[in-house]
């Protein structure tokens, strides 16, 4: 355990509003080593940015809670911190890519002084030679032009603004990147280069990272680990072989493979979706969360809930199913 940098033990997350409470992350539990690549995958709202939310302290106040579990990083339990020392780990130790570019910068600052924001606040040397000079590394290292520092985000591409909102995420080397679908409002071809990028970054770096997405394929090239969730829950949880290639899967695995196309063979099927809806979180069903949708369901599905069986070392399955070596 000496080399594991974040250790979640049964956490459990809820939004409280004045009519409802919605069980957003219940009972999941994870761990993340030095330098190793963590993916989570799964429908919206599964709870994935949930998670990393609370890892960052950034659930909305008055609303989202910690109900129960402990958040191990680096030898402190985040969950106990006060804002003051989240303050310090935040965007420094540990930070952040957020979904969309175009929100997560500010329209009125330049790119440079957005960069240079987070290192005034963490750098060791916060002199402005020092500070602009270190803008200047980050950009060149994302692939921007550094005189272009002094450009506003209006003036950037879609790709380009999500190269800045990496260089503003690893201005101050963290030990911990959570990169929340950093892909998802980019064509092809530039997300194929930021993935390259972050991967790059990641080794040169030696950053451990948690990446959040939809996409199996993303997973495949930049994970060392995956955990698949559902309604909360993590249903399937083991190494990017594991998944692509165990022997057993979890119906819900199952079910988000058979929703990819094949390229690599010529075939006149149509994609099997999974059928019906994301379970709502304000009223999760009994025993299993995801036997509304299973066609593989039976009694004993929708009354108890199933326990994460290791099917092989490292690789478990929630699923009652795999008791019985479906």
């Amino acid at each position: 355990m000496d080399d594991v940098l974040l250790n979640v033990e049964d956490l459990w997350i809820q939004y409280d509003t004045e009519f409802i409470t919605n069980y957003a992350v219940n009972g999941i539990s994870f761990s993340i080593k030095t330098g190793e690549n963590l993916g989570f995958v799964g429908e919206t709202g599964a709870g994935k940015s949930t998670t990393a939310l609370s890892i960052l302290g950034l659930l909305p106040r008055g609303v989202g809670k910690v109900a129960k579990g402990s958040m191990m990083f680096n030898g402190k339990d985040l969950l106990s911190l006060p804002e003051s020392e989240l303050r310090l780990i935040r965007g420094n130790l540990i930070s952040m890519i957020f979904q969309d570019p175009m929100t997560s910068l500010n329209p009125v600052l330049s790119v440079g002084s957005q960069i240079a924001e987070v290192l005034k606040y963490h750098a060791e040397d916060k002199s402005p030679a020092s500070v602009s000079q270190r803008v200047e590394e980050l950009l060149n290292m994302v692939g921007i032009a550094p005189e272009r520092k002094n450009d506003y985000p209006h003036q950037f591409s879609g790709g380009m603004k999500q190269r800045i909102v990496i260089a503003i995420a690893i201005a101050c080397n963290p030990m911990l990147l959570i990169a929340d679908e950093p892909t998802t409002a980019l064509d092809v071809t530039i997300q194929a280069q930021v993935l390259d990028m972050m991967d790059w970054l990641k080794r040169k770096l030696n950053t451990s990272m948690i990446m959040i997405t939809h996409d199996l394929g993303i997973v495949a090239q930049v994970c060392d680990k995956v955990a698949i969730m559902y309604s909360g829950e993590i249903v399937e949880y083991g190494s990017v072989v594991d998944i692509f290639e165990g022997v057993g899967r979890h119906p819900y695995t199952e079910g988000l493979f058979g929703s990819i196309p094949d390229l690599s063979a010529k075939s006149e099927k149509r994609l099997r979706p999974i059928g019906g809806q994301m379970t709502d979180p304000s009223q999760l069903p009994e025993g299993c969360k995801f036997h509304p949708r299973c066609k593989n369901a039976g009694d004993i599905c929708k009354q108890e809930i199933p326990p994460a069986v290791e099917v092989s070392p490292g690789h478990l399955i929630k699923c009652h199913h795999s008791l019985r070596g479906v």
